[in-house]
């Protein structure tokens, strides 16, 4: 079995394709057990985020097993197969896992280096082990990765700035508000503004804590559940209010942020023109002059879109989402190449590490097959010696037992230690076979010790770095 990802994200496929393919909830499992039932595959692993789709799978087959992942994510999503693979790439064996690596590390982000693709990463083993469709390849894979990406984070500079899409976006947001209100001589920045943020998942926990360490002078969560909006308010100092008042609060706002997840548009152009309408009344009711009403800053953050797109064309709005980000070249803060440099170094330890490990399990069962014939030719000698023997007292007989087993363990020591060692040099096959053909090892007991090692392998186990 071979390791294949099939995917887009937003260097190849537009913004549309992205949130047609975006799938979570029930879509996503259904997705992830169709994957793991077709044939030749062994395990399957889908990550889904705001910027990709890829599914990883353990597979036999590579181009059936490419052929039946694009035709189930054409039929999942509802995209034309014509439109997607237009759109997809395709990575097997070695090439796969250094893309995860890659993934895992940030270096394939939008906002190169951020870290927030580490938890989501951990998500999806997570729900691809409840569901049983990950595989012990898939997880060892997952351990790598999720290692590689904390290593990354922890040891180089490569998140120094602690970017990632929401800060990234916010701070775009917030220069629309700084051009927007320079009469009034405001410098770009979220001091002293009104936030709103709509959601309260993990990307709007994000948005509402950058808010805060901002300096915002009011913070509004608004989501259609208010034990969740409540707790994350609270934690910032913010308030929780009802979505049935959202275009209310959209009016009243300077920035609104809005990462949800949800099905259809929450903000609509019907709503932004009606919030318009009524900022345009609450300024005229306000204290000081109403003639100037500043512009409405919208950050989109959700995938699919939360905002109608015709929104950010209306006077008086200025949209920024995932399409605005991916366009601009130094949205991401592009880290110095000497940090890119050091995390492929990390990624090269890493996967040469896992290699060597993976090739060295693969002679194990011949290591193991060779010890135990010589162990049966030991005992079958030592069974002839105590019966040609009789004068030979059960203490001499036993002396002479652990000597021949030394002299066993010592003759087999050398080889087998080399084996391993040269299992992770090009041409590793030829060695391993060498042994089995100079120690005249039965293939069937090689396979027996493979198979029992694969099914102890099978058992599901949480890693460290997963739980974590």
């Amino acid at each position: 079995m071979s390791v294949l990802v099939v995917g887009l994200n937003h260097k190849g496929a537009p913004l549309a394709t992205l949130e047609r393919t975006a799938l979570a909830g029930d879509a996503l499992d259904k997705l992830l057990h169709d994957v793991a039932r077709a044939d030749d595959v062994a395990g399957a692993l889908v990550l889904s985020t705001c910027n990709r789709v890829e599914i990883y799978a353990d597979v036999g087959k590579f181009h059936g097993a490419v052929a039946a992942i694009c035709e189930l994510l054409s039929r999942h999503s509802h995209v034309p197969p014509a439109e997607l693979t237009q759109c997809l790439y395709v990575h097997y064996e070695d090439r796969a896992v250094q893309h995860l690596l890659a993934v895992a590390c940030g270096l394939d982000s939008m906002v190169v280096g951020e870290s927030q693709i580490l938890g989501q990463l951990r998500q999806s083993l997570r729900v691809a082990r409840d569901h049983g469709t990950l595989g012990p390849a898939l997880s060892a894979l997952g351990s790598l990765a999720l290692r590689a990406g904390k290593r990354a984070q922890s040891e180089t500079a490569i998140g120094r700035a602690g970017a990632s899409l929401v800060s990234v976006g916010l701070r775009a947001a917030a220069q629309h508000l700084g051009k927007a209100d320079e009469a009034a001589q405001r410098s770009a920045g979220l001091a002293g503004r009104s936030v709103l943020v709509i959601g309260a998942g993990a990307m709007s926990g994000l948005a509402v804590a950058s808010v805060a360490r901002e300096g915002a002078a009011e913070l509004v969560v608004a989501s259609r559940t208010r034990q969740r909006a409540e707790r994350l308010a609270v934690s910032a100092g913010g308030r929780a209010e009802d979505m049935a008042g959202l275009t209310d609060l959209i009016a009243a706002a300077d920035l609104v942020v809005t990462c949800t997840g949800a099905a259809g548009h929450i903000i609509t152009v019907e709503t932004m023109n009606a919030a318009l309408a009524r900022r345009t009344q609450l300024r005229a009711a306000g204290p000081g002059p109403g003639g100037h009403v500043p512009p409405v800053a919208v950050l989109d953050l959700a995938m699919p879109r939360d905002v109608e797109p015709g929104v950010g064309s209306l006077s008086g709005v200025a949209l920024t989402d995932l399409d605005t980000l991916a366009a601009d070249g130094d949205a991401g803060l592009q880290p110095a190449d000497q940090d890119i440099e050091d995390v492929r170094r990390i990624m090269a330890a890493e996967l040469a590490a896992h290699t060597s490990a993976v090739r060295g399990a693969a002679v194990a069962p011949t290591v193991v097959a060779l010890r135990a014939k010589a162990a049966t030719v030991v005992e079958a000698e030592l069974a002839r010696l105590s019966g040609r023997l009789d004068g030979l007292d059960a203490q001499a007989m036993e002396e002479v037992a652990r000597s021949m087993r030394r002299i066993t363990d010592k003759l087999l020591h050398e080889p087998t230690v080399r084996v391993k060692e040269l299992a992770g040099a090009p041409g590793a096959e030829s060695y391993e076979d060498a042994l089995r053909v100079l120690f005249d090892l039965d293939p069937a007991a090689v396979q027996a010790v493979a198979q029992a090692d694969a099914q102890l392998a099978g058992w599901p186990q949480r890693s460290a770095e997963e739980e974590r």
